[in-house]
């Protein structure tokens, strides 16, 4: 934004400064042009607005903020998924009503080696079915969607952060552009007393109409930054709804935060806390260990499985051949020995999973660590310029008012003034911007190190 600001206010002043060099070389007849127009309000949402601090912010981001929500039910439905794996440790129990109507001696004859001997009959009964044993599969399966579940529960700590960053970046943002919205608004009124004075002064032929034109200039030039500061302000109060989760744009009178003390030194410290504390690092890690365990639990596929089975029930309709009840119990084993490969496949496939997924956190590792180096040093730079463009700010306001004395002395010239003008305006906008372009920093910092939470 403030790049924009010096681009704009640079090009107009190189724009007007070239036609009155060639006008200063060719005596021309110069027409005292119409001074600016005032400027009409911008329009403006008929709303009230909200009254807003950074902390109340941040509840109203957490409380509305859909990607959150988002997060929790996805960690909710993990949850199901241990549920799910831990299933097989209970007994399957099923409740069966069967008629049947056949044929006189019927039996099935195709598709099958044996014969079944189909009987008029209805009956009732009840199956049970209970694994015994399969040697570790299921407790394996169990702990990878134990540790799965803890990783998607780790995103929800990661959307928390990033709204909550949002939210702080959105914040400051609009600070930043009320501030420079007030910077333009003091820029117009000055320039505007200043062209209301060369103004008269040209009447009573002190000043020159070039000097007019100039001073008209030079307002519009403030008047065309008032107009960018009031749009971007509506778009920030935008961009702040948006981060707090509202479905439309409002307005906001915000609250003023205190400067945070200068980064440590200590960056080695800052990418330890990074390592132990960013919740996606926390969560590739169970991923990790959630694929190890997968691949454990497929390579013990080729294991026996051993089951216990029971059933009983009533036939109360039924041939002679038949008893009025039936009752059974066993036990049954079942021994992989040859599956067209799929059992190995699963494996191996199991297995590659598990290392992609180690490299994925290493590959995260690295760009955590370059990303918290770039937070710090962004962070520190912009502490530096605190102090740099407050000293800009207070050597520009002296150049100006230098400028001011000289041109009612007559000892320099219209471009010299409106150029100090022009200083003092870049100055005071690098100066508020430093200040909110540090706080957003901080903030980035504390994301990047897993403090926002």
């Amino acid at each position: 934004m403030r790049a924009s600001f010096a681009i704009l206010l640079t090009s107009l002043t190189v724009a007007t400064l070239l036609p009155a060099v060639a006008s200063a070389q060719t005596p021309v007849t110069v027409q005292t042009p119409p001074a600016p127009q005032p400027l009409q309000p911008a329009p403006q949402v008929a709303q009230t607005a909200q009254s807003l601090t950074l902390q109340q912010a941040e509840q109203i981001a957490i409380q509305n903020h859909p990607q959150i929500q988002a997060s929790q039910d996805l960690a909710l439905a993990a949850k199901q998924q241990v549920r799910e794996a831990r299933s097989a440790y209970y007994p399957t129990a099923l409740g069966s009503l069967t008629g049947v109507e056949a044929e006189h001696d019927s039996r099935v004859a195709a598709g099958f080696l044996n014969n079944p001997i189909i009987y008029d009959r209805y009956s009732n009964g009840i199956d049970v079915n209970q694994l015994v044993t399969d040697f570790g599969r299921t407790h394996e399966l169990s702990k990878s969607s134990d540790l799965h579940a803890q990783a998607v529960q780790e995103n929800v700590v990661l959307s928390r952060a990033d709204v909550l960053l949002g939210a702080d970046s959105a914040y400051y943002g609009a600070l930043k552009a009320q501030a420079i919205l007030q910077v333009a608004q003091e820029t117009v009124k000055d320039r505007q007393v200043v062209a209301d004075q060369i103004s008269a002064m040209a009447r009573n032929q002190l000043k020159s109409d070039l000097d007019v034109s100039f001073a008209n200039v030079d307002l519009s030039q403030a008047q065309l930054l008032l107009i960018q500061a009031q749009n971007d302000l509506q778009a920030s109060f935008a961009d702040l709804s948006a981060a707090l989760g509202y479905g439309d744009a409002r307005t906001f009178t915000l609250t003023e935060e205190p400067l945070p003390p200068a980064p440590s030194a200590d960056l080695p410290q800052f990418l330890a806390q990074a390592s132990m504390q960013r919740p996606e690092l926390i969560g590739e890690r169970l991923n990790v260990n959630s694929a190890n365990s997968f691949a454990t639990a497929e390579r013990d596929l080729v294991l026996p499985t051993v089951s216990a089975m029971g059933a009983a029930g009533l036939i109360p309709y039924r041939q002679d051949t038949l008893a009025s009840r039936y009752a059974a119990a066993g036990v049954n084993v079942n021994i992989p020995i040859f599956n067209g490969f799929l059992f190995s496949a699963r494996t191996s496939e199991a297995k590659f999973r598990a290392q992609a997924e180690e490299q994925n956190l290493r590959d995260l590792q690295d760009r955590i660590t370059r990303d918290v180096t770039q937070a710090w040093l962004n962070a520190n730079s912009a502490f530096q310029k605190l102090s740099v463009t407050e000293q800009l700010y207070q050597e520009a306001s002296l150049a100006v008012n230098l400028a001011q004395a000289r041109y009612n002395l007559g000892l320099s010239s219209i471009v010299e003034l409106t150029q100090a003008e022009l200083n003092l305006t870049l100055g005071e906008i690098a100066r508020v911007s430093a200040r909110y372009d540090y706080q957003t920093q901080v903030s980035i910092l504390n994301f990047q190190v897993g403090n926002v939470r």
